[in-house]
């Protein structure tokens, strides 16, 4: 790891608050690894895997991300896609870009400047990884919640992104944050076209970005071009807390038991917390329970699963 090297990306770091919305400026726009011809041969490199998430231009902002493959699939293959982009009517994310060795260098240059900055305000920061979003123009990322805190960096075109405080729990209920960190489920994460006017809404263009916290609600709309994001994404003590907390409050759910929030009652969290340590300790990892592997692995890189 480099942190003396001069950051890439930057936040009002005076400011940081690890729960709140913040936007974002970059310099990686320019980066060799993040040009349309690198991305077809990453592309090329993960055809076939699981790293590699597509679906077409019909999606739209309430389909089910869980489901939207399936539903609206991109049959083209991966390169094809990625090379023919601007008329493919295509989405498609390069995941845990990390686990490829020429990518880590890049996860490592843009991340490793900056861990420092949010250890300050966030300690205990692991399990970093990278995600490169690919998207043909009047295309829509569907509603829905994230597992780790994360940077959106938009690298080429522009996108509208509307996201939703991580508390907000009239756009995303607790009950659907205990599901989706259990299981990964996101049957309770539903979309309403009356969110917009309650959501922060970010003009992004090359050079710009936003930090979202932990499950903060999020939709994504491309504008006339083709679009090229990064984000990097990581855990900290605290999103672990967070998220094993919701793990328990769900197995009490499921078993007829009623908890408060997450948040709302301190002693019951110190205990949930207790319970979901011991918890996880004894199951591992897996789908059920918990579907995150960070609360299980704490190493240094998100695992590509």
């Amino acid at each position: 790891m480099n942190a003396n090297a001069r950051p890439l990306i930057d936040i009002d770091w005076e400011n940081f608050d690890p729960w709140r919305i913040q936007s974002v400026t970059h310099e990686l726009s320019d980066h060799p690894l993040l040009q349309p011809d690198q991305l077809v041969a990453l592309g090329k490199r993960l055809q076939g895997s699981t790293r590699v998430f597509t679906f077409n231009s019909d999606a739209s902002a309430g389909t089910n991300f869980d489901a939207v493959s399936r539903l609206y699939p991109n049959r083209k293959p991966v390169a094809e896609t990625l090379q023919r982009i601007s008329d493919a009517k295509a989405w498609m994310l390069l995941r845990h870009v990390q686990a490829d060795e020429t990518y880590r260098e890049l996860i490592d240059l843009a991340f490793d400047p900056i861990q420092p900055y949010i250890e300050r305000k966030d300690p205990g920061v692991y399990y970093r990884a990278g995600w490169i979003f690919v998207a043909s123009p009047h295309t829509i990322t569907p509603f829905h919640i994230d597992r780790n805190h994360g940077i959106l960096l938009q690298v080429r075109g522009h996108k509208k992104v509307y996201v939703w405080d991580a508390a907000d729990t009239d756009v995303v209920s607790d009950r659907a944050r205990d599901c989706f960190h259990a299981r990964h489920e996101l049957d309770l994460v539903q979309w309403n076209e009356a969110f917009r006017a309650r959501a922060k809404v970010f003009d992004l263009g090359p050079g710009m970005g936003v930090y979202m916290p932990l499950t903060s609600p999020h939709m994504v709309e491309t504008d006339d071009e083709p679009s090229i994001t990064i984000s990097l994404t990581y855990s900290t003590r605290a999103t672990r807390k967070n998220a094993m907390q919701h793990v328990v409050n769900d197995l009490l759910h499921r078993i007829g038991l009623q908890t408060p929030p997450v948040g709302k009652r301190r002693l019951f969290d110190r205990l949930t917390y207790t319970a979901a340590s011991a918890l996880v300790a004894a199951h591992g990892t897996g789908s059920r329970p918990p579907a995150c592997p960070s609360l299980a692995r704490r190493s240094a890189y998100a695992i590509a699963d």
